[in-house]
């Protein structure tokens, strides 16, 4: 990798990992809380929304907010029947109130029995796992365990079984896990390390990567994530992702 490239993504991950950045990314959605639950929640609902206008994006999770009446956690967990008919209309894209239904219904089995969402990624790893791979596939099954789930609800959350980048589960694992003085990123999580994060890879990351000569493999899949991350480690073996910032402030900035 030539000193160009190091120099330009610590410059960029320096410039872009900043308080600053909250306001207009979707990542602003978690920050509006300080309840470790609702920051799991909502930071969940924000990656899995996450396509589209970032300013769309924020609106739409904040109406969602809104019909959970500004407290997530309590409403999944004390809701009656009869609130939920105030989901109806919800939709984002080709996320739709079935969709939508189905996420609080699997939220409120969830946090019956467990205290944080991050179980429902870290359990699935084994002792000597390089990367999240096993976290994102068992966690695609738990979600979809409940009986009767709804087929077409498949689609918003990705598994690398199905040889998707996985970027918004990537994404949104970034930001429970990775931590530093910035105060982007939460750093809520101790099961899973920074190390095994993969990066999330959407189409300003790619495209920015690819220019960089970062990812060599002509398709953008799941394989393509792993390449682009390997060649993150010769960077930083210990933090890959932190040049996310870098690689997406480039491709939304338009500097590449």
């Amino acid at each position: 990798m030539n000193s160009f490239v190091i120099e330009l993504l610590e410059e960029k991950f320096q410039e872009f990992n900043q308080p600053n950045f909250i306001p207009n990314d979707p990542i602003c959605i978690p920050h509006a809380f300080s309840l470790k639950q609702d920051i799991e929640i909502m930071g969940f609902w924000a990656s899995i929304l996450a396509w589209g206008q970032r300013k769309t994006i924020i609106n739409k999770c904040n109406e969602l907010i809104t019909l959970m009446d500004g407290a997530p956690h309590q409403f999944i967990t004390q809701h009656q029947s009869s609130d939920l008919k105030r989901f109806l209309n919800f939709k984002h894209r080709t996320f739709n109130s079935t969709d939508t239904l189905y996420f609080i219904e699997w939220f409120k089995e969830y946090y019956a029995k467990y205290d944080s969402l991050e179980d429902a990624f870290a359990r699935f790893l084994h002792e000597n796992d390089q990367t999240t791979e096993n976290a994102l596939i068992g966690f695609h099954q738990l979600f979809f365990s409940l009986e009767d789930y709804p087929q077409r609800t498949q689609k918003h959350i990705a598994t690398p079984l199905r040889k998707s980048t996985c970027k918004r589960i990537n994404m949104f694992l970034r930001w429970m896990v990775r931590q530093d003085d910035k105060g982007v990123d939460f750093g809520i999580w101790n099961r899973i390390q920074p190390a095994q994060l993969i990066c999330p890879c959407d189409v300003h990351v790619d495209r920015v990567a690819r220019k960089l000569g970062l990812i060599q493999r002509q398709s953008t899949d799941w394989l393509t994530a792993l390449e682009l991350t390997e060649n993150l480690r010769m960077l930083d073996k210990n933090d890959p992702v932190k040049y996310d910032f870098a690689l997406f402030g480039l491709g939304v900035e338009k500097e590449m």
